[in-house]
């Protein structure tokens, strides 16, 4: 066998508007593919490491090979072939063929090419004919009919982050509920509560972590808000808005359809214009990843604290050791998994502003930067939801407390002079509070012995458990 023929079996030839190139034999996409390949080495992050952003593009490109069918711009047969192949997409089918690095230029056009490619060479197949035929379907002309990158791609992404969302949200609640679990389990376990990490006023644990429920509930609700801005797309407008080269109608039943078939109540958008550039969606919804990443980061640095220690710190609760904490220390256990966590909130407020400056970069009647922001979302979706799962299965579900420790505490903190004000006064409460820490002396005894208060008194009202709520004085 020569040389020429292995090459051929290796490869076809395929050319676009700058020539020629090699594709891999078996590859479905196509030279705008390679290029793309050939282009972007960047991220290491490629397509068909977000398979939900495959099955968005499949989605999109089946809805529109439906509407166009409807309106007569598509051949019912090719587009029967489209829409078997977007399914076979679907379902898991030619992922490997989206090896396209995220991080691009030319507003996505790559991507959106890619998809065109794959789907379109394996319709080929369905047609009953071999990759690389194009006179049987073709990638721009009947793939991307009535489509411009600028509707298709957005779309996709904003699908995508929907379906991604779906999953964080689920990692969110199950972290939820392990939190409530421990407020449960911890309800009657009294402890200090601190304020600028001062002796404040007792609490119990159960408090705390139903507080840090609590906390991250509100961000179910918050991120659900910013969701819903997804929902508007551009399908129809093409290259800027104006809807050139789409057949009347075709925007409503594109819409239409890619609504029915995810079962998602996508809306055309009432300006595909001022759409077809607007990326506020994306900075909204960022923001509420960010805001979730804010308050999860201060509970990671909560539960640094109170396991602090484990004889040296505050001892409070006792994390699951998940690794020896030193190369030199014997004996270190670090809380590695709050760390991370930490460090996983942190990346995602960065990308928070990445896309921040992304979408003011826009120009005039397209932001050409999506790529950056679709790679920035994606990032902080996956990444906060694998750092929640990991911080409810490796952290809180194990945690446990020190109780008498923290009930040894309660009774020596001055903190506990807060409870005699309404009784004593505040003044007064002061100078007790002031000489226990200069002698050392308990505040029970100092107040005895300036006959403030009797003994039965003070036992009723220092009681940590009285101190948890409205004192019975002003009930």
């Amino acid at each position: 066998m020569n040389k020429e023929m292995t090459k051929e079996k290796k490869y076809r030839v395929e050319s676009d508007l700058l020539g020629e190139l090699n594709v891999p034999i078996d590859a479905y996409y196509g030279v705008q593919t390679q290029r793309g390949i050939n282009n972007y080495r960047i991220s290491c992050m490629k397509m068909y490491d977000f398979p939900d952003f495959i099955v968005s593009f499949a989605f999109v490109k089946k809805a529109a090979a439906m509407a166009n069918a409807e309106v007569g711009a598509l051949d019912p047969h090719i587009s029967e072939a489209i829409c078997q192949a977007c399914d076979e997409i679907i379902g898991g089918a030619l992922w490997k063929n989206f090896p396209i690095d995220l991080m691009q230029g030319g507003a996505g056009t790559s991507v959106n090419m890619n998809a065109n490619e794959v789907i379109a060479n394996r319709a080929i197949e369905i047609l009953g004919h071999e990759k690389g035929e194009y006179q049987y379907c073709m990638p721009n002309d009947h793939v991307n009919c009535g489509q411009s990158t600028n509707d298709a791609y957005p779309t996709a992404i904003r699908y995508a982050v929907i379906r991604m969302n779906k999953k964080l949200v689920v990692s969110l609640e199950r972290l939820i509920t392990s939190f409530r679990n421990k407020a449960e389990e911890f309800k009657d376990a009294i402890k200090m509560g601190r304020t600028q990490l001062q002796d404040a006023v007792p609490m119990t644990s159960g408090q705390e972590f139903a507080a840090f429920a609590n906390n991250l509930e509100e961000e179910v609700l918050n991120i659900a808000r910013n969701e819903v801005l997804l929902h508007e797309i551009n399908m129809g407008g093409t290259a800027i808005g104006t809807g050139l080269n789409a057949a009347p109608g075709y925007a409503d039943l594109c819409t239409a359809h890619l609504s029915e078939i995810t079962h998602e109540k996508f809306e055309k958008a009432s300006d595909m214009i001022e759409a077809t550039p607007d990326t506020g969606a994306y900075v909204s919804y960022s923001a509420a990843l960010k805001r979730l990443a804010v308050k999860l980061s201060k509970i990671c640095n909560d539960l640094r604290l109170m396991a602090s220690g484990p004889r040296c710190g505050l001892a409070e609760i006792n994390l699951p050791p998940m690794a020896p904490g030193s190369s030199i220390m014997p004996g270190k256990v670090n809380p590695v998994i709050p760390e991370v966590t930490n460090q996983v909130c942190f990346k995602v407020i960065g990308n928070d502003t990445t896309i921040s400056f992304a979408a003011e970069a826009g120009q005039l009647q397209l932001n050409v930067m999506e790529p950056v922001i679709t790679e920035c979302l994606f990032e902080s979706i996956t990444w906060l939801s694998h750092a929640m799962d990991t911080l409810r299965e490796k952290c809180v579900d194990g945690i446990t407390i020190n109780a008498e420790h923290n009930l040894e505490m309660v009774r020596h903190s001055i903190g506990i002079v807060t409870a005699l004000n309404p009784y004593i006064g505040y003044k007064n409460s002061t100078k007790i509070a002031k000489e226990a820490l200069a002698t050392g002396k308990s505040l029970v005894d100092i107040v005895l012995e300036k006959q403030l208060l009797s003994k039965e008194q003070l036992d009723e009202i220092l009681d940590p458990k009285a101190m948890l709520q409205v004192h019975k004085k002003f009930k």
